[in-house]
């Protein structure tokens, strides 16, 4: 019988920036810890507001699902005599079980036959279970930061003030700290702040309603968004929004209240990225445009309090922004008489870190690095890169990005264009920070790229190389961030540059400064870029293995990696892809300590040898050219065609044959098709039955 669970942690104002992640890991917590209690259930629905965190279950077994435990006691050999007769070993192993010799089963395992027994556990109450799963589900949900109160040994977001927790109607025996779950949740803090009892689920939504709270944040998100665009309608635009923005803004209300408030005209003048920034990042305010895209001047606010007039709570707005954007006008007026060239000399008083020198020494240096760049996939794009490389550090000087950091970038481009620079030029100072957050938007410019790429590989070698690489999830230079920038605008950008050519080239404009050598810190960097790609393709919905196989063989050149991976996915439809996997495998473990192949084909001897040897010579030869066409499937369509003659080879040839000279000459032409095959991936890798 399946019945209703209904789970609130009622807090103190959480973080807008932690509730979506949190949403996502509260329902991956509660699969998790009812699959480990073997509870079934179906229809989990986690919800947020700032003040709550709920956990809804429409359907939750009402028992534990039986178990049975299979206990593997000494061998068959040593619980049994002669006779057939229970030895002091099988009698001993019942006993610790509980049970009668007679029920002692005979188990067989790889390693050869076992006395055991199996044992059926009948499963424990939901209901008494619930209080320890709950208490470790709210242990378990992961905040970026946590905080600790009173004198209570419990970690939160923020400090947890009642539990709402109900299964079957009843409440749950549930403490933690000093807080004891009841049946009764808060409305709204301001406008109903009040507790009311709740009989189930249904009733809760229709009682924090009535007390000003929408419980659902996907409601609050279309409430917010369909009101604030009917109120952009109303002042002749629409809404100018992000997605980011909107999550941000669902998340810092329980009860939306749309706020329209207007700006002086005059503001119009400075840039609308800055004004938009200033909306978005500084104050959560939805800016409004014209059917042209052109800033209007007014704003859309989202207010979690029901004013009594709202016109008082539009003029608060309004003196916020209105002082933003003063500061805003004033400092743009004052960078203007400084161009950005200008500027460059004074990043030499800035230290971009105490180990890796100051910022004008790491413009210095990725200006050299996007220069070699350009020169191998375009010198047409050499003055362009160079003059972007030179000025795209310059607006870190400037008033506005020191008042607004949000603007590095942009305001370099908004400055570049008032410089008459060339429009390549000023679009590179905004697009070489691209992507800012990851799956974002990509350097649409080959020089915003090209930059972008010497910036981050030069942030990535000097951090490697000074000790100072990302550990657990600190991250704190964002080098995870970079490394799968530089990944996604090379396969956008289809350049032909390795890893192994960006490696070197960037660690070579490095003054004497590491202490490790460059083999040394190559390897550790390579080994960050493969745990980069492997997330990426596995986010992308290729098999683990498949990705693990590729990444053994080659990942330098990450177009071909991204091929080869496309193309072993195809491959894994083809009837052969499983024998000749198990094949290699097979190859790979003999091969284990062998290295010194001395193929002589003279010294072959059974039939099976020779033909797998000229089978060899022809797939390798097909093998090669169409690796070097770039058809990677059809290359692991040729390798297919060599399966039988590998499982003829290994049926009727005995590899490691008392003649010395034979065994290496047999292991010697394993170790060539290893070779070929590793030009794709490394099948060991590959899961298989087998």
């Amino acid at each position: 019988m399946n019945k209703e669970l209904l789970f609130e942690i009622g807090t103190e104002e959480i973080p807008a920036g932690f509730l979506s992640k949190a949403v996502i890991d509260m329902e991956e917590i509660s699969k998790k810890l009812l699959a480990e209690n073997r509870i079934a259930c179906s229809g989990i629905k986690c919800l947020a507001t700032p003040r709550r965190l709920v956990l809804y279950i429409a359907e939750l077994g009402d028992k534990q699902k039986d178990e049975i435990i299979e206990k593997i006691g000494p061998a068959k050999k040593a619980a049994f005599d002669e006779g057939g007769k229970p030895t002091k070993a099988a009698l001993g192993f019942a006993r610790g079980l509980g049970i009668d010799p007679s029920e002692l089963q005979i188990i067989t395992t790889e390693k050869g036959e076992y006395v055991g027994a199996r044992k059926q556990v009948p499963g424990r109450p939901t209901q008494e279970l619930l209080p320890e799963i709950l208490k470790a589900f709210v242990l378990a949900i992961p905040f970026r930061k946590s905080m600790r109160w009173a004198d209570y040994d419990l970690r939160f977001a923020r400090p947890i003030h009642w539990f709402l927790a109900i299964y079957d109607g009843k409440t749950i025996p549930l403490q933690m700290g000093n807080v004891v779950a009841t049946n009764e949740s808060y409305g709204h803090r301001f406008m109903s702040p009040a507790p009311f009892a709740v009989a189930d689920f249904k009733d809760y939504l229709s009682k924090t309603r009535e007390n000003h709270v929408i419980v659902d944040h996907e409601e609050r998100k279309k409430i917010v968004l369909t009101e604030a665009q009917k109120a952009a309608a109303q002042a002749g635009g629409k809404l100018y929004y992000t997605e980011e923005l909107l999550e941000t803004v669902t998340f810092l209300v329980e009860y939306p209240v749309i706020i329209r408030g207007g700006f002086d005209e005059k503001y119009l003048k400075i840039p609308k990225e800055v004004i938009i920034t200033t909306m978005i990042s500084h104050q959560k305010y939805f800016p409004v445009t014209n059917e042209k895209e052109e800033l209007l001047p007014c704003f859309i606010a989202v207010s979690n309090t029901k004013p009594r007039d709202e016109n008082v709570v539009a003029r608060g707005n309004e003196r916020v922004l209105r002082a933003r954007l003063a500061d805003a006008q004033f400092f743009f007026e004052e960078d203007k008489k400084i161009p950005l060239e200008d500027r460059v000399d004074s990043l030499k008083k800035v230290v971009f870190h105490s180990l890796l020198g100051t910022s004008y020494e790491k413009v210095m240096r990725f200006r050299k690095l996007a220069l070699k760049l350009a020169q191998k996939i375009n010198p047409a794009l050499s003055d362009n890169v160079d003059r972007a490389a030179l000025l795209a550090k310059a607006d870190l000087e400037t008033q506005m990005v020191g008042e607004f950091s949000e603007l590095q970038g942009i305001i370099g481009r908004e400055y570049a264009r008032l410089a008459g620079e060339k429009p390549p030029i000023a679009e590179a100072i905004y697009e070489h920070y691209l992507p800012v957050v990851a799956g974002g938007a990509l350097p649409q410019t080959d020089e915003g790229a090209i930059v972008g790429i010497a910036d981050k590989m030069d942030s990535i070698v000097g951090f490697f190389g000074v000790g100072l690489s990302p550990s657990g999830t600190a991250d704190p230079y964002a080098l995870r961030r970079q490394a799968i920038g530089i990944i996604n605008i090379i396969l956008f950008k289809r350049y032909a540059l390795t890893l192994d050519y960006l490696f070197e080239e960037s660690f070579g404009l490095f003054q004497n400064i590491f202490k490790k050598t460059a083999a040394e810190i190559k390897k550790d960097v390579l080994q960050f870029f493969a745990g980069r790609l492997e997330n990426l393709f596995i986010a992308q919905g290729y098999s683990y293995d498949t990705v693990a196989a590729v990444l053994a063989s080659d990942f330098s050149d990450l177009i071909a990696f991204e091929e080869k991976v496309k193309a072993l996915h195809a491959f894994r439809n083809n009837p052969d892809f499983e024998p000749i996997s198990i094949a290699f495998k097979r190859v790979d473990n003999i091969l284990k300590g062998f290295n010194s192949p001395q193929l002589d084909p003279k010294l072959f001897v059974a039939e099976a040898e020779k033909n797998l040897f000229t089978a060899f010579k022809k797939i390798n030869e097909n093998v090669t050219a169409k690796i070097k066409a770039n058809d990677y499937l059809g290359a692991l369509t040729e390798l297919a065609f060599l399966r039988p003659f590998v499982d003829a080879f290994f049926d009727n040839v005995m590899v490691m044959d008392k003649d010395k000279k034979i065994q290496i000459n047999r292991l010697s032409l394993l170790t060539e098709i290893s070779v070929m095959f590793h030009k794709i991936a490394d099948f060991s890798k590959i899961a298989t039955s087998g």
